[in-house]
């Protein structure tokens, strides 16, 4: 393919946010008199938005008209310590520069555009990313293509030109309905399920290696 500009998917990909997430999750759920969750469990939960990660934590919860405020609660939660324990996989600081060298850099994730902003301003990122698209962004979210599409729109690229990096079946969905490359990273979140099916495809097990496929691209590789 004609790689350029490479779009990434955050949390699972370049970032581990379930200790934060959990940690949100589990005083959402505690206001409720809810149990606690594991960390493992959360992280199973992460990939379709807030809401849906809402959704899922309170299966246990007897009231159905608790979600909203419980979403509410959960944001405000997360807000107030999203870069307390979220870190980058080892090898994600280089590859960014790297790749923010040679292509245009964009995230798309379902993550609130609040909280994805305060995690790249956190990590000094800012400079690497010329687009941020969040869950809350657009009226849409992955897997539905159109985001992907915009921000191809933007960099005034067909979408065949441009290459969505994740770790999720929300993921590869998102790539192939917005008829767009896709690499999934093996390091991420993904279920066993998911990740057999992922593994037929192309992928890359370390940052250091899906630098070196991105740049075999480049050399029309």
């Amino acid at each position: 393919m004609r790689l350029s500009a490479v779009v990434f998917d955050l949390d699972g990909t370049l970032v581990d946010s379930r200790p934060d997430l959990a940690t949100a999750v589990n005083r959402m759920r505690a206001e409720l008199g809810l149990q606690t969750l594991s960390m493992a469990a959360v992280g199973a939960m992460i990939g379709e938005g807030s809401r849906i990660l809402v959704e899922r934590a309170l299966a246990d919860a007897p009231a159905k008209s608790t979600r909203e405020r419980a979403h509410e609660r959960f944001l405000a939660h997360y807000a107030a310590v999203c870069t307390a324990e979220t870190r980058p996989y080892d090898g994600v600081e280089d590859l960014l520069g790297a790749l923010a060298r040679r292509w245009p850099l964009a995230l798309l994730t379902n993550k609130p555009i609040a909280m994805t902003r305060a995690l790249v301003e956190h990590f000094a990122w800012t400079a690497h990313f010329r687009a941020l698209v969040g869950g809350d962004s657009l009226p849409y979210r992955k897997p539905d293509g159109r985001g992907l599409l915009a921000l191809a729109a933007r960099f005034g690229l067909a979408p065949v030109e441009v290459l969505l990096v994740g770790d999720s079946r929300i993921d590869a969905e998102t790539a192939r309905a917005a008829g767009t490359g896709f690499v999934w990273v093996e390091w991420g979140y993904a279920a066993e399920e998911d990740r057999r099916r992922l593994a037929s495809g192309l992928s890359a097990r370390s940052p250091a290696a899906l630098l070196a496929r991105l740049r075999s691209f480049e050399r029309g590789q």
